[in-house]
């Protein structure tokens, strides 16, 4: 891993420490994520390998993040205050977070420092066809995580502000309350 490697992914990884402390849910809150992956997809996501087993591989670890970025977005608390919408990521978001992203990172670090031979038997032994399918497969997912955590939460924002407006007469009971 050269230092812009460790830079992307340790800012990755910071990313959601960010959010441990609460604060305003703006613009800003999208733009970094969405800058730095873009950064990463730019730099280092040149091709989509789709021969032998590539896009099954690449298919589970898009998967694994669109999971984890869903959770992580439903494990973050968003709440309105004095008209401004707080976001705050909880501990099982940032565990969530870390984990996508550490796995990258991890994996990298376990490939240059004797992992190879292990990772090119394994590719073989199931019809992975370059090292190029797994920068593609561990970007996509870096990708999507950061997207869907993204998007869950600008959609559990967006109904937070409609829960905000609506009269209270027009919100649904509790659901003690509806038992009763």
């Amino acid at each position: 891993m050269n230092t812009t490697d460790w830079i992307t992914d340790i800012a990755l990884v910071l990313v959601v420490f960010r959010q441990l402390r609460e604060g305003r849910l703006d613009l800003r809150s999208y733009l970094i994520p969405l800058g730095i992956v873009a950064f990463v997809g730019s730099h280092y996501l040149h091709t989509v390998p789709t021969a032998g087993n590539d896009l099954v591989l690449i298919g589970a670890l898009v998967a694994a993040g669109a999971a984890l970025g869903i959770a992580g977005g439903v494990y973050t608390r968003i709440r309105e205050s004095g008209g401004h919408l707080l976001i705050k990521a909880g501990a099982v978001s940032a565990v969530l977070w870390v984990l996508g992203m550490g796995a990258r990172m991890g994996f990298q670090v376990w490939v240059d420092h004797g992992g190879a031979d292990n990772v090119a038997r394994f590719s073989a032994s199931h019809d992975i066809t370059t090292g190029q399918a797994w920068v593609a497969a561990f970007v996509l997912m870096a990708l999507t995580e950061v997207v869907t955590r993204l998007g869950t939460i600008f959609v559990r924002s967006r109904l937070a502000v409609r829960g905000q407006q609506q009269p209270a007469s027009a919100r649904p009971a509790p659901l003690l309350d509806r038992a009763a």
